[in-house]
């Protein structure tokens, strides 16, 4: 039980990632407060997981700071601290050339994928002070280190969060909270098709263009960031700090 009665708070739980990571932090002991924009099925999702005094479903908007303020009050009415941040929650670009993106399009992209970062981290920062302790995890991309072309709206919002990571793990380390970040590659999701250009076929583009591009030869599992989660969470990474984690396969070389 690595994670044995740490408190977590998961955003985007219920996409393939999160939910393989929440299902892992459970099986790991720890108590999660599990958060999203839809999270009406999750206890059905979890099965046999879901102990009901370890798992605690919010509905939030990662980009409301008033939902997240009162996210991490609820986290603390609950549990009473908060040990784990996990920002999962984020969203693709369908391959598009940068004169044919629009406003509104950038504009969510940032929101989502590094504006939440900050409200979360924000929100959480003065709690892990009080505690003296704390993990904060960003899941970014390894599209931020191998660009793919049409991607730039997605890649800048990526290359933001890790180097948002590593601000807030200099300026945290005197208050022993840890902020690390991890870049999965190509990964066996939902989301990967959404990727591809308007009009691509999504389960071809799965093989043709990422899964050949990923030199072990698979696509990334959700659990495989799950696991690198637990880890960083875990005391056994307790001087890991600033680091980004490429579970990727390969594809960043």
């Amino acid at each position: 039980m690595r994670l044995n009665d740490k408190v977590a708070i998961i955003t985007g739980a219920a996409g393939g990632m999160g939910l393989e990571t929440v299902k892992r932090f459970l099986e790991e002991g720890a108590k999660v407060i599990a958060t999203d924009l839809h999270i009406e099925n999750l206890h059905d999702q979890l099965g046999g997981n879901a102990r009901e005094d370890h798992i605690f479903a919010v509905k939030a908007d990662i980009t409301n700071d008033q939902d997240i303020e009162a996210l991490m009050q609820q986290a603390v009415n609950r549990f009473g601290r908060v040990d784990v941040l996990v920002n999962i929650a984020g969203i693709a670009q369908s391959a598009t050339p940068i004169e044919d993106v629009s406003n509104e399009t950038w504009d969510r992209i940032m929101s989502i994928n590094t504006k939440s970062l900050f409200l979360t981290s924000r929100a959480v920062v003065p709690i892990m002070k009080k505690q003296k302790s704390g993990v904060i995890i960003n899941i970014a991309s390894i599209a931020a280190v191998r660009p793919r072309p049409g991607l730039n709206a997605y890649i800048a919002s990526k290359g933001a969060a890790l180097a948002f990571t590593q601000a807030l793990a200099i300026e945290l380390a005197e208050s022993k909270i840890r902020v690390n970040a991890i870049n999965p590659g190509p990964a066996d999701t939902n989301m990967l098709g959404q990727f591809a250009a308007h009009g691509t076929d999504a389960e071809a583009a799965k093989k043709s263009i990422f899964r050949d591009s990923v030199p072990l030869g698979e696509l990334i599992l959700p659990e495989d960031i799950a696991n690198a989660a637990v880890y960083l969470s875990s005391d056994e990474a307790r001087r890991v700090t600033g680091s980004i984690f490429n579970i990727d396969g390969g594809r960043g070389i």
